[in-house]
């Protein structure tokens, strides 16, 4: 099974497990001034295709290594808290059963843990239900 349909299935099983969740899709792009090519001109484009003129990067989403679902999962506090609730971040990084987290996704589980979040890998959403329910 590819990632993203095991990605989609632990989605659901956080919705349902009152988790919210989000995707976190992380890379890089181009940004600056499009202009959309009606016609070719010195350069060979196709109609259709789009220059970036004073092109620069856009890098997105949290960090390069962060988790493929970020999210809250709410915790009622004990006693000595008055009932409060909090939102404790959550970050599952999905792997297929082959799968491998890299070293700066193993770093970012690592200090979302240490920081008092969840974070680990996660093949299915029974791993999922494990490592947050």
């Amino acid at each position: 099974m590819k990632e993203q349909a095991i990605q989609n299935m632990i989605r659901v099983k956080l919705s349902e497990l009152g988790i919210i969740n989000f995707r976190n899709n992380t890379g890089m792009g181009w940004a600056g001034k499009a202009q959309k090519i009606r016609a070719t001109g010195n350069i060979l484009v196709q109609p259709g295709d789009v220059i970036v003129r004073n092109a620069r990067p856009l890098h997105a989403g949290l960090c390069e290594g962060s988790s493929d679902i970020i999210g809250v999962k709410t915790v009622v506090i004990t006693e000595d808290m008055i009932g409060q609730t909090v939102g404790i971040f959550v970050a599952p990084e999905v792997k297929t059963k082959k799968g491998k987290a890299s070293a700066k996704q193993e770093i970012f589980m690592d200090n979302i843990n240490k920081a008092g979040g969840i974070a680990g890998v996660v093949r299915s959403p029974e791993e999922a239900e494990e490592l947050l329910g």
